[in-house]
C-alpha cells in the first residue's frame, strides 16, 4: 500500500484546523505525514507546505516505489 501524504491549511491562528484533520485520520493519513499551516492564503510564504515538498522531493530521489 502506498504512503499517503496530507496538507492542511486555516487561515489564521483562531482557526481550528481539527475537521480537516479529521478528514485526513478518515482516510488513513498517517499523523507523522500530515503537515499543518496556519498562514493566510495572501501569500504562499507556508513553512509546512514547503517542507512537505521538500519530503516528497527527496523521496522521489530515493526513487521509493510507492510515490505517487
Amino acid at each position: 500500500m502506498a504512503t499517503v501524504y496530507g496538507y492542511v491549511r486555516v487561515s489564521s491562528q483562531d482557526q481550528n484546523e481539527e475537521r480537516q484533520l479529521i478528514a485526513m485520520k478518515e482516510k488513513r493519513v498517517d499523523a507523522g505525514h500530515t503537515y499543518v499551516d496556519k498562514q493566510s492564503g495572501k501569500d504562499f510564504e507556508r513553512p509546512q507546505y514547503k517542507k512537505m515538498i521538500s519530503d516528497l522531493s527527496y523521496l522521489e530521489n530515493q526513487n521509493m516505489p510507492n510515490l505517487i
